[in-house]
């Protein structure tokens, strides 16, 4: 602990880096104490107007002292409170009543802990999926502008990462965005789907809520749309517990660790390239690759992303394992669990697409060294259409596959024995044989001739799915991205 009258040394406590190092202030202060104390008051405000608007004997200074102080918050009396009553719900409201002592009586009338904990989670939730979704289609829209560019160059396919049929830079570039534009809809839905806890008292059955209204049901349904309405959600949950059900944070959890699969698959597809020294992603001027080997260029954002993407797809065993030993209406086992992996699910997703974003607006093509790729595998893949075209020329079948068989094998020799490259089309273009085709060589070994339909179903990918998808965020577009770190 720092001495009396000196400022604390943060450098000496741990700090997640989370934070500190990769997320955006954005996401950060959407899991902040102030955000999260701030919305607690707004929700003991909601929840006073709507009962006063019912015939309660709230009084409108009660309610204008309230909405004066609602960030009028001393964190240092809270703490205090709370070392001393064991209760951080009760220690907020006997902070909220000190600069409100004329409301101090109706803070929190009828309501449970859960009545601000539950509703401030959901609604911290649905705020950061709308952090988090103009972020995700800029990565998509960023990609999708790379693939439109490169819809075109033959590039080396691999499948087992063996060498298979050629597609183009663009094509494969499609097979990113499809996983993402997936995510989006899925974080689109997940958002969608979330509903407010609402006002349903200590065990969910809105009992102190009925005694308040002596026994008007209606009025009690009324008081629970209000404040729904008030926080900004269309629906409130019929049934809960004291907690809302915790299946609803498998499911926010759930679909953020399906974006981490994808963005880990996108990253490891680059670190492959990479060392392929096909694709590139942005190196700075001044970057160093590595301490000891001034040569090398790491994919240093590409493994940073991997590495975060791990810890995110694993966070979902949270939530699930809570939701599991939910006894009856509900338990504390869940509390201190939550407030790390539901933060951490949001920060970790956060800065993966940042640095997703800043990957995919500086992707470096070299197009030589892809194209000296085809050049070593696409004569073994041009021997169908050899065998073809000579067919056509009035050649045999079974006599020209002998032929292709026995000179590509020595070809392979060259390549895998001593290390040279493939001269299979110099052994055709010498073998006497072949004659009648030496003149279509060239054509039959076009790669663009291998593509099949890779440009067309590039364009028409972006024109009818990936382009509409983004129309919602057009106007969040903004600017390229530069990492901090």
């Amino acid at each position: 602990m720092a001495a009396p009258g000196e400022e604390e040394d943060v450098m000496a406590r741990y700090r997640s880096p989370l934070v500190s190092r990769y997320a955006s202030a954005e996401m950060a202060y959407n899991f902040s104490e102030r955000k999260k104390f701030g919305t607690w008051r707004r929700l003991w405000l909601y929840l006073a107007q709507a009962e006063k608007s019912l015939g309660l004997p709230i009084t409108d200074e009660q309610i204008q002292e309230m909405e004066a102080n609602l960030d009028n918050i001393d964190f240092k009396m809270a703490a205090e409170e709370e070392k001393k009553l064991r209760h951080d719900v009760m220690a907020h409201v006997h902070t909220f009543a000190h600069c409100c002592p004329k409301a101090a009586a109706i803070i929190h009338l009828g309501a449970t802990s859960c009545y601000v904990g539950d509703n401030t989670d959901l609604i911290v939730l649905r705020d950061g999926f709308n952090l988090l979704l103009p972020k995700l289609a800029r990565v998509i829209s960023r990609l999708a502008d790379f693939a439109e560019k490169y819809a075109d160059m033959p590039a080396l396919g691999f499948t087992h990462y063996q060498p298979a049929q050629l597609t183009t830079v663009g094509k494969r570039c499609c097979l990113w965005i499809q996983d993402l534009c997936m995510d989006l809809q899925n974080l689109e839905r997940a958002r969608d789907d979330l509903r407010f806890r609402g006002v349903k008292g200590t065990t969910g059955t809105q009992a102190s809520f009925l005694q308040l209204f002596e026994g008007d049901h209606s009025k009690v349904e009324e008081l629970d749309r209000l404040v729904t309405a008030k926080a900004g959600f269309k629906r409130a949950y019929m049934v809960t517990g004291q907690t809302y059900s915790r299946k609803v944070d498998i499911g926010v959890l759930a679909v953020l660790a399906s974006l981490g699969a994808s963005i880990h698959k996108i990253c490891t597809d680059i670190r492959l390239l990479a060392n392929l020294k096909e694709i590139e992603e942005p190196f700075e001027k001044d970057q160093i690759g590595s301490s000891a080997m001034p040569y090398k260029r790491n994919p240093m954002r590409s493994e940073r992303c991997c590495s975060l993407a791990r810890h995110l797809m694993t966070l979902v065993m949270d939530p699930l394992q809570t939701a599991a030993v939910q006894w009856f209406e509900r338990t504390l086992d869940d509390s201190a669990n939550r407030r790390v992996c539901l933060a951490e699910a949001f920060l970790t997703a956060d800065i993966i697409l940042s640095t997703l974003q800043n990957i995919s607006e500086g992707l470096v093509v070299y197009p030589k060294v892809i194209e000296r790729r085809i050049r070593q595998e696409l004569p073994f893949m041009a021997t169908e259409n050899i065998i073809m075209a000579m067919v056509k020329a009035g050649g045999n079948r079974q006599d020209c596959h002998e032929k292709i068989r026995v000179l590509s094998q020595q070809a392979a020799a060259v390549v895998k024995q001593e290390g040279g490259d493939n001269d299979f089309i110099a052994r055709v273009r010498a073998d006497s044989y072949f004659s009648p085709i030496h003149k279509q060589l060239e054509s039959l070994l076009d790669p663009s001739s291998f593509t099949g339909r890779a440009p067309q179903q590039v364009a028409k990918f972006l024109k009818e799915e990936v382009r509409p998808a983004l129309i919602p965020y057009q106007s969040k577009m903004g600017g390229k991205i530069e990492l901090a770190l």
